[in-house]
């Protein structure tokens, strides 16, 4: 085991948009956490997180900071997630966007105390130096739920083997996203999604690359209207998605257009599915009733974004979007369509 005086990474394991397996009783459930992926190092000197494109975020979450007693004793990595809870008590990604992309202390102090995160482990890769990928599933659950009891800022969340259908039910009814079915016998395969672990969800939502915006009308006249949005497809080309223009509060447009000035571009990031800006956005823009093409704006695809939808159309593009909010834990290249 290392620590910080060079520096490992894991590349978390990587589940597949799927529908309930039909052998139950060969899976354990979960809960799908509405958060940030993220792995755990407890390292001599300390923890360190680390979000699922090799980011660093240990001060972006200063109340993870203190780790429950059983945890400090040894050294471990853990994947998890950090989620943020809503009024009713339940994860919120878009609660957890005021903790996200934060560099001002002061400021990372100020929303810790206002929205405080949990960590929830949801696995074990390696204990005082041991490597347990190779492991089954239920063998490293097992181990990680002695390794400590749970804070309210530390969990191990419970997981049931078979019976998904009617945790699917029971969490959905409570407004939760959905269930993720883990093979019992799986071992831990870093940045592979071969189909062990699957999530089943009953509204679809991903993430997306922004690829530009269009200009407002009405009261967000001269601001952003809506954002164009793309995902790679198998030959890793940018395919647009189409655009989404509800589910922003008009403070985070503001936040957000300062975040895409810079990034403005000439020519469309698109390489697939919209032509260039004499012709910017095809029937999606005749559509909109939208005809000049200086309210068309493109930028370099460095910014992800998280969109619940109902369904891709026929021609790919999204079926009644809305934007849930920015994600600074993915990177652009591997946004793709998950259910393709």
């Amino acid at each position: 085991m290392t620590t910080r005086t060079g520096t490992r990474h894991v590349q978390p394991m990587l589940a597949k948009l799927a529908d309930l397996p039909d052998d139950e009783d060969h899976w354990a459930f979960e809960v799908k956490w509405d958060g940030i992926r993220a792995v755990a190092f407890i390292e001599e000197d300390g923890l360190r997180l680390e979000t699922r494109n090799l980011n660093d975020v240990t001060l972006q979450y200063p109340d993870l900071a203190t780790l429950p007693a059983g945890l400090r004793r040894h050294l471990a990595i853990l994947d998890g997630e950090i989620i943020a809870l809503d009024e009713l008590g339940r994860p919120s990604f878009q609660q957890l966007q005021s903790r996200m992309g934060l560099s001002s202390m002061a400021t990372i102090q100020t929303r810790s105390k206002a929205t405080p995160v949990q960590y929830m482990a949801f696995d074990l890769l390696e204990l005082d130096g041991r490597d347990l990928r190779a492991e089954p599933y239920l063998e490293r659950r097992r181990l990680l739920r002695a390794l400590f009891k749970d804070t309210a800022r530390w969990k191990v969340p419970s997981h049931h083997v078979g019976e998904g259908q009617a945790l699917l039910d029971a969490i959905v009814a409570q407004g939760m996203e959905g269930v993720v079915a883990k093979r019992i016998d799986s071992p831990y395969r870093e940045k592979q999604r071969g189909g062990d672990w699957r999530k089943i969800k009953l509204q679809q939502r991903q993430e997306f690359v922004i690829g530009g915006w269009t200009e407002g009308e009405g009261r967000r006249s001269g601001g952003i209207g809506s954002l164009l949005l793309g995902y790679h497809d198998e030959a890793g080309k940018l395919r647009f998605a189409g655009g989404v223009g509800t589910g922003f509060s008009d403070r985070f447009l503001v936040e957000l257009g300062a975040l895409l000035q810079p990034l403005e571009r000439d020519e469309t990031p698109f390489e697939v599915g919209l032509p260039g800006k004499d012709k910017p956005l095809g029937k999606w823009q005749a559509m909109r009733g939208r005809t000049n093409p200086s309210a068309v704006h493109f930028s370099e695809p460095r910014l992800v974004c998280e969109v619940e939808f109902t369904e891709f159309t026929r021609d790919g593009t999204l079926r009644h979007p809305s934007f849930q909010g920015l994600r600074d834990d993915k990177d652009p290249r591997e946004v793709v369509r998950e259910d393709a």
